[in-house]
C-alpha cells in the first residue's frame, strides 16, 4: 500500500532467516568456503552435511527439509539432552539433502559410500588412476616430491606436514617417513591416500 501511494508498482516481500554455513557461525557463503552447493556431487553434499555440528542440525532440518515441526523439536531435544546418538539424525539429514537433488537411490548410495570410506576405511567407487614410470617407484622413493608431482599436495613442505600428521597412506599403511621403500613393477598398482578425501591409484608403467 505504501508503494502504491508513492506511485510505485506494488511488490510482495518474503523474508527468511539466513542459514549458517558449515562453520556454524557465519552465513553460508561461497566466499567463506563454508557452503554446500546445489550442484555439488551426492558424495560432497553428504560429506559436507556430516561435517556440521550437532548443535546446527535442528536449524538445517528446519530450513532445508519438510520434516514436521514436532519432529524437529524432538531432534532439538535429542541434541540438547544427548538422549540418543545424534549421528543417525545427521545421516538422515545428509541422505535427505542428496535425495532432494538427485533422488532416493543417490541418497542411499552416498550413505553407503560414506560408511565404506570413512567408517569402514574402504575405497570410494571412482578412484582416479595415474600411470607413473616404474623406475620412479622402486627403491627409496621421496614421498614428499611424489605427492607434490601427483597433485596430492601443493608443495613438498605441505607434503611433509601431511606425513607428520599421519594423514598419508600408501598401500593401506600410514607413511611415517619422508622416504619409503617401494618395488612396483610395470602393471602393478598401489593406492595412495591423503587425508580423508584424496585417493589415487598409482600404476607403474
Amino acid at each position: 500500500e505504501l508503494q502504491k501511494s508513492y506511485g510505485q508498482e506494488p511488490q510482495c516481500i518474503l523474508t527468511m532467516p539466513l542459514l549458517e554455513g558449515l562453520d556454524g557461525v557465519n552465513k553460508m557463503s561461497k566466499s567463506l568456503d563454508n557452503y554446500i552447493a546445489v550442484e555439488d556431487t551426492p558424495r560432497d553434499i553428504f560429506g559436507k552435511t556430516m561435517r556440521i555440528s550437532d548443535r546446527m542440525m535442528p536449524r538445517y532440518y528446519e530450513l532445508l527439509t519438510d520434516v514436521a515441526p514436532e519432529e524437529i523439536e524432538r531432534i532439538r531435544g535429542v541434541v540438547e539432552t544427548g538422549s540418543e546418538n545424534p549421528r543417525g539424525l545427521k545421516v538422515r539429514l545428509a541422505r535427505g539433502l542428496v535425495a532432494l537433488f538427485y533422488g532416493d537411490d543417490a541418497g542411499r548410495a552416498a550413505e553407503e559410500e560414506f560408511e565404506r570410506v570413512f567408517v569402514r576405511k574402504g575405497l570410494p567407487d571412482d578412484v582416479p588412476e595415474v600411470g607413473w614410470p616404474s623406475a620412479s617407484l622402486s627403491g627409496e622413493v621421496d614421498l614428499c616430491a611424489l605427492l607434490k608431482d601427483l597433485g596430492l599436495a601443493p608443495s613438498t613442505s605441505e607434503a611433509r606436514r601431511l606425513i607428520d600428521a599421519n594423514a598419508v597412506e600408501v598401500g593401506g599403511v600410514k607413511a611415517s617417513a619422508y622416504k619409503a621403500p617401494m618395488s612396483l613393477k610395470p602393471g602393478e598398482t598401489v593406492i595412495v591416500r591423503v587425508g580423508k578425501k584424496k585417493f589415487l591409484k598409482l600404476r607403474a608403467e
